[in-house]
């Protein structure tokens, strides 16, 4: 528990244990038990079946025994960050203002780590509540460079995540992201832009675009997430910290050829160097 009795600001705190704000200040938001058990069967299901709305939603629960309207399921979908209309998740809601850049990975022959990073959102239930996780990855190894927990959807933790990537690998050549406001707000395109990388964004609606994400979405999920219950977002962050140590390092890929993403990362970039 972070206590500022101790001498230190929340902020440093924070800053030492290399965990964002938002997570220490995370408190259960005041949902209903019934509600909160919906949710996690919404997100289950979603995870299956990412073109499901709400009437799709609607009928698979009524399939499961729960008497529930629509607008209920709009409601909680809603909440959630999941869209009723799009095949993706709204957790990245684009902002009329801002820029949006054209989608370079088309054809493109990703052949090489560091040539291509991409980013995403998505909901995270908990016992109590539930918060919401952004991870860069190298699309060519599938590594997990990064990732940061919020109880919001502001920009700052994507920012945060984004700039420790980029300290500890270096930039990459392209970067791809949705349309929502946290990637095409001033602060983060502004930090692809001061690296000189080039930016990529996903057509609107166009879930494949970005498919190495949403695959780490389902696996983190349904091979970690929905086995447990996280009473505090510290403890979730500690869960993460351990389950990406083993994605990266330990869990290997058949279209890797059954390299761990570390592997793959790692021996090439060693011998781009040695060339």
């Amino acid at each position: 528990m972070l206590d500022s009795r101790n001498g230190l600001s929340l902020h440093r705190q924070c800053k030492l244990l290399d965990i964002s704000r938002s997570s220490a200040y995370y408190k259960a938001r005041p949902i209903k038990a019934e509600d909160l058990e919906l949710m996690r069967l919404i997100d289950e299901q979603y995870m299956k079946t990412p073109t499901y709305g709400s009437r799709s939603m609607r009928s698979h629960l009524r399939r499961l025994g729960y008497k529930i309207n629509r607008k209920r399921i709009q409601r909680l979908m809603n909440l959630m960050g999941l869209s009723a209309i799009y095949p993706r998740p709204r957790t990245s809601k684009p902002h009329p203002a801002h820029k949006v850049y054209p989608y370079l990975l088309k054809g493109l022959d990703i052949n090489r780590p560091d040539m291509v990073w991409a980013t995403d959102i998505t909901y995270i239930p908990m016992k109590r509540g539930f918060m919401y996780l952004v991870a860069i990855m190298d699309w060519h190894s599938r590594k997990v460079l990064s990732w940061r927990l919020s109880n919001t959807l502001d920009a700052d933790f994507c920012v945060s995540a984004l700039e420790e990537a980029i300290n500890q690998y270096g930039p990459p050549e392209i970067f791809n992201t949705d349309q929502g406001a946290q990637f095409t707000g001033t602060r983060f395109i502004e930090v692809l832009q001061s690296h000189g990388i080039r930016i990529s964004m996903d057509g609107r609606g166009r879930v494949f675009d970005n498919i190495f994400i949403e695959r780490l979405w389902w696996t983190v999920k349904y091979h970690y997430v929905y086995l447990h219950e996280f009473e505090t977002g510290l403890a979730l962050r500690k869960g993460l910290k351990e389950w990406f140590k083993f994605y990266n390092g330990e869990r290997s890929h058949q279209s890797l050829k059954d390299k761990t993403p570390d592997e793959i990362y790692f021996k090439l970039q060693l011998a781009l160097q040695a060339a």
